[in-house]
């Protein structure tokens, strides 16, 4: 019978992860985005009714201003055709408001409202806390230096 340890197993039996993947930089950036995800979008739709895309836009007009459908998918990387939905499920909600361009009438320009602006500030706590749940292992400087290193490769390879 082959022991557990000598096995590459824990003696509780669960499968340990082999250093050499435990060592490679784009697997846990990979582990640790689907786990953020999945953090996110629960938590999200769980304590404030939203999808991320929600928070992406009404940050994108409340940071930017007022911008037409193709802008604020440049902005987000929302692609244009889901745009579309994403904007419609935020005017239902009068989250947005869509007004017809003056220079463009086949164009919209879209707007946050007030209640947009009050979603954004609950949305930013939400996410505040999701956040402090996700890094609780690090201490605010530790923090702040991971997000200024992600930055600078996410910038170094944009």
């Amino acid at each position: 019978m082959i022991r557990a340890e000598a096995a590459g197993l824990p003696d509780d039996g669960a499968p340990r992860t082999p250093d050499r993947l435990r060592r490679l930089p784009s697997r846990l950036l990979s582990q640790l985005t689907a786990r953020s995800d999945r953090l996110i979008t629960e938590g999200l739709l769980a304590r404030a009714d939203a999808r991320k895309w929600h928070y992406a836009v009404l940050a994108s007009l409340q940071e930017y201003g007022p911008a037409s459908q193709a802008e604020l998918s440049r902005r987000t990387g929302i692609y244009c055709s889901d745009m579309v939905g994403v904007l419609n499920e935020l005017a239902e909600r009068d989250l947005v408001r869509r007004t017809p361009d003056p220079d463009d009438r086949r164009r919209n320009i879209i707007t946050i409202s007030a209640p947009g602006r009050r979603q954004l500030r609950r949305l930013d706590k939400a996410l505040d806390a999701l956040h402090d749940e996700l890094l609780a292992p690090l201490d605010p400087a530790e923090r702040d230096q991971f997000v200024q290193l992600l930055t600078r490769l996410l910038d170094h390879h944009s």
